[in-house]
Formats: structure tokens, C-alpha cells, sequence
């Protein structure tokens, strides 16, 4: 059984720990609002942008580009998104799990892009083909590093290494629901239109090869760039969540600790009141 001075150290122990998971519960509060401010901002752009795809695609038969290149895919490339650290709650296990499970079911062989320490450890230790490893800032990922992981992917899908790309990441809904989701980037394919059976007719200025060259790109890097705004807001709200059940279980710990110690305390007195009542009447005798 534990003695009072070993439960008033377990309370202290508490207490600390609470103290710790506060205050990453507010940081990761205050680095969320702003993480979910960039998804909302970003998600009309992607959305227009697709809305602009899907109006070319109805144009009929659009010129060649190297992004929308079609072959044998007999190496696959999976761009997955997890956090340099850990104390996420379930956020990099899911990921993980969800990437995991799409590589196993490959009958290609898979190279992995892993964004984030937590996948990039995992995956290497396992023995995955791990080509590249990126890391993000613990504020988030910024529009830069979405450009780096972009313009490496495009060089390998160009250069004929990898014969398509995905990505595995977590959507954000809530700061008590992220979703893992895989999503094809390449070969990029053109979104159906809204035109229906007949084909508009669109005059182009500058030509058709030209908007490509400039739209395509873009097109890809502001999809890598959404998988990784939702990735940092559903490791934010992730972690706040966590750290929110953390801090409330360590302040029932030390309640129940601090009954116990109470007893504890009650009941070292009470002998100590018996044992002077029975020296007393010992020596009354």
C-alpha cells in the first residue's frame, strides 16, 4: 500500500503533467483557429480552380501535357502527410493506417513521399521503399513547403520514375473528426463538365497549349497544397482535443490522490491518538 509521502508525490507528478498538457492544449487552440482560417480561405480557390478545369474539359479533346501523361503504371507514388511530433491523439495513426493498408493492397511496386517525421520513422523502420523525407514546422505547413514536396513529385512523375501519385492525409471536419482519405494528383484527369453529351466551343487567348502549361501546374500544386492546410488543421484540432482529455484526466488523478492522501492522513492520526490513549492508560494502571 502506498504511504502518504509516496501519494503526495504521485499529487505532485500530477500536477506538473497537468500544468504541461494546458498549456499545449492552448497553443495548439491558438495555432488551430489560424490553421482553420487557411483551410477555409483555401478551399474556395481549389474548388474554382476545378470549376475551371472541368469548363476546359468540356471543350472536347485537350492537347498533350507531360501532368496528364497516361502509361502502365507499374511504380506508384503515395505522398503521405503526418506531423513531426507526436501527442496527436489518434491523428498519425490513422494516417498511417490508412496509407498502410492502400501500399499492401498495390499490385505495383510503391515508393513513399513522406511528409512529416512520425510516417517517414514508421514506414523507414518497416522497411518501405522511403524515397523522400519532408519536414514541416511545428506551426504548420507553409505554402513553400507545399511548392517543395510539388515540384519533387512533378519531377519524378515527369522523368518517368513514378507512373502516378497519390496522397494520403486526414480532412479536416472538426477538432473531433479528421478523415483519412487517399486522392489521385497525377495523372491529372480532366473533371467533367457541366456541359453535358454536347461540347462547348471556346476560343483561347493564348492558345490552348499555353493555358495548360500555366493552369496544370498550378492546378497540382494547389492540390498538394489543400491535403497539406487540412493535414495541419486536423493535427491542431487533433492535438487540442488530446491534450483537452489529458489535462481533465490528470485533474481527476490528483482529486482522487488527494482523497486518498486525506485518509491517509486521518488515518496515521487516529493511530497516533490510540497510541498516546494507550500509553496513558498503560501508565494510569
Amino acid at each position: 500500500m502506498a504511504t502518504l509521502k509516496q501519494i503526495r508525490s504521485r499529487i505532485r507528478t500530477a500536477r506538473n503533467i497537468q500544468q504541461i498538457t494546458r498549456a499545449m492544449k492552448l497553443v495548439a487552440a491558438a495555432r488551430l483557429k489560424r490553421a482553420t482560417d487557411r483551410v477555409l480561405e483555401a478551399r474556395p480557390y481549389a474548388e474554382k480552380l476545378k470549376a475551371v478545369m472541368g469548363s476546359i474539359a468540356g471543350t472536347g479533346d485537350l492537347p498533350d501535357h507531360p501532368l496528364m501523361s497516361k502509361r502502365p503504371v507499374k511504380n506508384i507514388g503515395v505522398i503521405i502527410i503526418t506531423s513531426d511530433r507526436g501527442l496527436a491523439g489518434s491523428y498519425n495513426t490513422n494516417v498511417i493506417r490508412k496509407s498502410g493498408d492502400f501500399v499492401r493492397e498495390q499490385t505495383a511496386d510503391v515508393s513513399i513521399m513522406a511528409v512529416g517525421r512520425k510516417g517517414s520513422v514508421f514506414f523507414t523502420k518497416r522497411k518501405y521503399n522511403v524515397i523522400q523525407s519532408f519536414s514541416v514546422p511545428s506551426s504548420g505547413a507553409r505554402l513553400e513547403d507545399a511548392i517543395v514536396v510539388a515540384n519533387y513529385a512533378r519531377e519524378k512523375f515527369e522523368s518517368g520514375e513514378l507512373d502516378a501519385i497519390y496522397v494520403c492525409y486526414a480532412k479536416f471536419f472538426s477538432p473531433i473528426r479528421q478523415v483519412p482519405q487517399i486522392v489521385q494528383l497525377l495523372p491529372i484527369e480532366p473533371v467533367a463538365g457541366d456541359a453535358g453529351p454536347e461540347k462547348l466551343a471556346f476560343d483561347f487567348e493564348p492558345d490552348a497549349e499555353s493555358l495548360l502549361a500555366t493552369l496544370l501546374p498550378r492546378y497540382f500544386r494547389t492540390l498538394v497544397w489543400q491535403a497539406m492546410v487540412e493535414s495541419t488543421a486536423s493535427e491542431f484540432g487533433s492535438r487540442m482535443t488530446a491534450m483537452t482529455s489529458a489535462t481533465d484526466n490528470a485533474g481527476k488523478m490528483i482529486s482522487e490522490l488527494t482523497l486518498k492522501a486525506n485518509r491517509e492522513r486521518q488515518a496515521s492520526i487516529t493511530k497516533e491518538i490510540l497510541e498516546v490513549v494507550g500509553g496513558a492508560e498503560a501508565l494510569n494502571g
